[in-house]
């Protein structure tokens, strides 16, 4: 059976509202959710007209200010930009990246330093036995750009960062996986 280029132009008209509305949906949400689209030289305000205020503000040592939009705790995504003294943006890049995570070298790092370069966390936890356990601050992104994952951060009691590793996100496991 043949479709005619006609019965398909049909059909779509058929579904129409109903498609264009959920297309429409579809698009304004991927539109909303990545702004690395944005130049850089974008003035601050239009930023935060379009976006929201910023997750994070941090003063570098330059005068400026690291600014970081997060989508933690249930997303995967944030971005940051380094906002000059006459209120413009710079280059926004997507953070939590393998890429970015593998600048953090352990006692080097403090917990201060990683919220001022990812942002919150999308999960804090205690592990360990009595006598041994580790702060662990966990990172929502996507391993490689295509797996669900969470990149662990190990503090010591000085708030240092002692290891870090990624793994798998179990909030994208399926329910009759815990059965």
């Amino acid at each position: 059976m043949r479709i005619s280029n006609l019965n398909l132009l049909q059909t779509s008209v058929a579904c129409g509202p109903r498609f264009a509305a959920i297309a429409g949906v579809v698009l304004l949400l991927t539109a909303c959710s990545s702004m690395h689209h944005i130049p850089a030289g974008t003035p601050l305000s239009e930023v935060q007209g379009r976006y929201g205020a910023p997750t994070v503000a941090c003063p570098l040592e330059t005068g400026q200010q690291r600014l970081i939009w997060s989508s933690q705790p249930m997303g995967q995504y944030a971005w940051a930009t380094v906002v000059s003294a006459d209120e413009r943006v710079g280059p926004v890049e997507q953070i939590l990246t393998d890429t970015a995570f593998a600048q953090v070298k352990s006692g080097n790092w403090d917990k201060q330093r990683l919220h001022c370069t990812f942002g919150p966390p999308a999960e804090v936890s205690v592990v360990g036995l009595p006598g041994s356990r580790s702060l662990v601050w966990s990172y929502r992104y996507r391993q490689a750009g295509a797996w669900n994952s969470l990149m662990h951060f190990y503090f010591d009691e000085s708030g240092q960062v002692t290891r870090m590793h990624p793994g798998p996100d179990p909030m994208y496991d399926p329910p009759e996986f815990f059965d």
